[in-house]
């Protein structure tokens, strides 16, 4: 049990080390702010596009297609088994 006690005062003290470095380093890093360069941006390069074009599946087609997937799950598990 007083090893927990150990574990969670060495947690509490880590704890508090990382916040005060933190604070430290913040403020050291906004004390002197880098200056800003402005630069060209470059030109992308060329981007892949895929366009996909079909029609939406009615609610029907939808059910109908849910029935085959699970049946095709099915027979596919009954014929693993063998």
């Amino acid at each position: 049990m007083n090893v927990l006690k150990n574990f969670e005062a060495l947690f509490v003290v880590t704890l508090g080390l990382a916040c005060a470095a933190n604070y430290a380093l913040d403020n050291a890093a906004t004390a002197s702010p880098a200056p800003v360069v402005a630069t060209a941006a470059a030109p992308a390069p060329d981007l892949h596009v895929v366009v996909v074009s079909a029609k939406r599946m009615s609610a029907a087609e939808k059910q109908q297609s849910l029935i085959d997937e699970r049946a095709a799950i099915a027979s596919n598990a009954t014929t693993s088994k063998i």
